[in-house]
């Protein structure tokens, strides 16, 4: 989500995990559509498959996990919704707009 919607507020980004799925959640897709976010060509990626040089700020989105290689600007203490109710996806996506909109300021 955090790629889609930073890509939708005029950010250039990309996303990675240390443990990425298969396939985006149908949930994370759905919540995106809702607000009109373009959901094309996103796919789980992990952070060995992008470039992390170069980039103004590396942001984390929490989920339990460290990237002690990386150099993370901030985190956003996140909880990963997989698996659970669409209202938690809305909420974490409303989350992110929010820091997003924070950043830009």
């Amino acid at each position: 989500m955090a790629e889609a919607l930073a890509r939708h507020y005029g950010h250039e980004a990309e996303s990675a995990g240390t443990h990425p799925g298969s396939v985006v959640a149908s949930n994370s897709l759905s919540v995106l559509k809702e607000l009109g976010v373009s959901t094309e060509g996103l796919r789980p990626k992990s952070i060995d498959e992008i470039d992390t040089i170069g980039w103004d700020m590396i942001i984390s989105m929490g989920c339990g996990v460290e990237c002690p290689a990386l150099p993370i600007a901030e985190d956003w203490g996140l909880e990963d919704p997989v698996g659970l109710p669409i209202d938690v996806y809305r909420s974490t996506r409303d989350t992110i707009i929010e820091n997003l909109h924070r950043l830009s300021a």
